[in-house]
């Protein structure tokens, strides 16, 4: 749970804005270019994003237990996320380095060495190479050097980070940039992984992300399914590096104001929106989490896909349980690829057409334009 002297002050903060009749705001409206949705130059830059920072990679919980492994290729390097035998996470480039033939694919359990399928190398869970077949065949082999090729990897307050290029070593400070308490009251190293959904999307990668970055589109665009839990145009930024957290209150906020100070708990009334730079969104939700993980696809400025991921604080073992979390999933996808992405992909279509010069983001926007100039700035070409 986030902090409660943040709690109190986030809540007092959502109270003025409605009695002033206000919501958060930027300084002056943003005006972009719609190259940022279009441009191959511009993806090509955005790309070198998600080799050299350092990219979420899911809670603690995709690797559950020692000798646990998962893969991930969404950033165009072959990542293998293994937990070893002592319970330390680690990554490795997914390739053997006898003729960097892959390794394992998917996820599950690894047994207690990993042995390449194409001509059996062999080697520990902490990378160390230590069978080699024929080895009369290598004289003077180096095995030190042969050891799998190890990514920088953070694991923290349950949270696991790859740094896909092999670069520096990955700290806290980069990654949470003042959100440690926040995640660190969340408890997330408990948290269980209940299901990931893959969307594919006909829209510029930042648009699924520019999704959840303003509630100004509540009422038209979600009136029978967001608008009557949420109030509209109303939320509060704030911003931690090039990450923000973003809190939309819902409507039952209101019945907090004639109880002590002593018992205000936000995530009950509220869903509490974090963006971790670059491709990160985390939803805290009344009784679970969820991440959306966001990548290009296929060097492509209007392909893109997006990871849903639904995290629970107690495991799913029942068939009411389960029901109930399918239903959650369902809803959510069904909001987002009736709703939400259609209109996002209705964009990209103008985008692309050429006759669009630029878009523009509100002062009631916030959040969209700080994200925006976050990306735009790291790859070079500020807003």
């Amino acid at each position: 749970m986030m902090r409660h002297e943040t709690q109190v002050d986030v809540i007092e903060q959502l109270f003025a804005h409605p009695d002033a009749g206000t919501t958060a705001m930027s300084d002056e409206i943003t005006v972009n270019s719609v190259n940022a949705y279009t441009c191959i130059e511009r993806l090509q830059r955005e790309q070198v994003l998600f080799l050299e920072e350092a990219i979420v990679m899911g809670l603690s919980c995709i690797l559950p237990s020692p000798r646990t492994y998962i893969t991930d290729d969404n950033t165009g390097i072959p990542i293998l996320l293994v937990r070893d035998g002592t319970g330390k996470a680690r990554a490795f480039l997914n390739a053997c380095k006898h003729r960097s033939s892959r390794l394992l694919d998917g996820a599950g359990s690894a047994r207690p060495r990993i042995v390449c399928l194409y001509h059996a190398w062999t080697y520990e869970l902490c990378g160390k190479l230590v069978t080699v077949p024929q080895e009369v065949g290598f004289p003077d082999l180096d095995f030190d050097s042969c050891s799998l090729s190890e990514l920088p990897l953070l694991e923290e307050h349950g949270l696991i980070w790859v740094r896909p290029s092999r670069g520096e070593p990955i700290s806290s400070a980069e990654v949470f940039s003042g959100l440690q308490n926040d995640f660190a009251n969340y408890e997330f190293g408990c948290y269980h992984h209940y299901e990931t959904r893959r969307i594919d999307c006909d829209m510029n990668w930042k648009v699924i992300v520019d999704t959840f970055l303003e509630p100004y589109h509540f009422t038209p665009l979600h009136n029978d399914t967001v608008a009557p839990i949420f109030f509209p145009s109303l939320c509060l930024l704030d911003t931690f590096g090039r990450s923000l957290r973003e809190t939309l209150p819902r409507r039952t906020i209101e019945t907090l104001r004639n109880t002590p100070k002593n018992d205000w708990d936000l995530i009950p009334h509220s869903a509490v929106v974090y963006v971790l730079f670059p491709n990160t969104v985390v939803v805290m939700q009344i009784d679970h989490a969820e991440i959306w993980r966001v990548f290009p696809t296929d060097n492509q400025t209007d392909k893109s896909h997006v990871f849903l991921e639904f995290y629970l604080p107690e495991p799913a073992t029942t068939d009411k349980a389960r029901a109930h979390w399918d239903r959650n999933m369902d809803l959510t996808i069904r909001t987002v690829q009736t709703e939400d992405f259609p209109t996002g992909a209705g964009a990209q279509k103008a985008f692309n057409s050429g006759q669009l010069k630029h878009v523009i983001y509100g002062r009631n926007e916030p959040a969209l334009a700080f994200y925006q100039r976050q990306i735009a700035e790291a790859v070079g070409q500020p807003i």
